[in-house]
């Protein structure tokens, strides 16, 4: 892997494309594409069961990204094993799985628990590790040695749903936690050595675009190694739904042209460390009210915002200043 020099055409991934690419960034580990697996295991989430509130956060509906082989009624095994099915038309040529614990907050249930789930996702041919979506007021010191011990024998990802750096938003979105929990969070699971992701939301009400740009310092400070971006999708049936009819003024929602410059313009500034895994989000159109772009997938996305890159000679950190 090449050093990293900022201002200048080196790219620092060991590959010639102009970010950080996640599936880059598996084979360069393992010789071969790896292929997450979606699993819903039936967790919930402290602002939704009671314990910090009800109803969850105000944008979610998580059957918006829960492929259909996703059930909690079925076993984590058959999930696994309906999920690579699910996915060799598309990726053949993957051999290896990451079991992705994906629906709400996959800490958020007994040590006990977690251990008979993770461990079923490890025992399943194929699979050499685990991505676990969770949210940092779920994760805590017991929780986090049994998943460092893990960590020693599989590829194993905590992965935060942070959504922006701003305290007014995430209360306004009901998240029940500050940007000052998450990084705590995220600092305390990176230091044990465990891969750890987060997750951000660009377009969230009352935010402007610049807002939105200026966090770009905030989290390249983080030590993270993966970072998920999506724009904001609003989806029939939630509170922000509702709050987007009655208040549209307060969402600076994106056009796909809009975003593509926005994004790169964020891209160029971040750290050049972080793998890139998503640039947007994608949801069945059936889900949407406000926000989708029409039939773009992710690849095509990812194929349009690279051909951009190019065309403007940039790439991820080229204007990272350092922390």
């Amino acid at each position: 892997m090449a050093d990293v020099k900022n201002n200048d055409r080196v790219f620092t991934w060991g590959h010639e494309r102009r970010f950080n690419a996640y599936s880059n960034y598996f084979r360069s580990k393992y010789g071969a594409r790896v292929q997450k697996v979606s699993i819903d295991a039936g967790f919930t989430c402290p602002n939704r069961d009671g314990t910090k509130g009800t109803g969850g956060c105000t944008y979610c509906n998580n059957d918006a990204f829960n492929p259909s082989y996703c059930m909690p009624s079925k076993t984590v095994s058959r999930q696994i094993e309906e999920g690579i099915e699910f996915h060799k038309w598309r990726y053949s040529e993957a051999v290896s799985y990451l079991a992705y614990f994906q629906a709400y907050s996959n800490t958020w249930a007994s040590p006990a628990i977690l251990k008979n789930l993770y461990e079923e996702a490890l025992s399943y041919p194929g699979v050499i590790g685990l991505v676990i979506g969770t949210r940092p007021d779920c994760i805590d010191d017991e929780k986090l040695a049994y998943i460092r011990e893990l960590s020693q024998q599989y590829y194993i990802a905590v992965e935060y749903g942070i959504e922006s750096c701003n305290n007014n938003t995430l209360r306004r979105i009901n998240r029940g936690h500050s940007f000052e929990d998450a990084a705590d969070a995220v600092r305390k699971t990176a230091s044990l050595g465990i891969n750890t992701g987060a997750h951000f939301i660009f377009g969230l009400p009352g935010e402007s675009r610049k807002e939105m740009l200026d966090q770009v310092s905030v989290i390249s400070a983080l030590p993270l190694t993966t970072v998920k971006f999506h724009q904001l999708q609003i989806f029939k049936g939630t509170i922000m739904e509702a709050e987007f009819q009655s208040r549209p003024d307060d969402f600076e929602l994106f056009s796909w042209e809009e975003y593509l410059e926005f994004f790169i313009t964020f891209l160029e500034r971040l750290n050049p460390a972080f793998v890139v895994e998503r640039f947007t989000g994608e949801a069945p159109p059936r889900f949407l009210s406000v926000g989708g772009w029409g039939k773009k997938r992710a690849d095509q996305i990812i194929s349009i915002i690279e051909k951009r890159l190019e065309e403007l000679d940039t790439w991820q950190g080229r204007c990272y200043e350092g922390i």
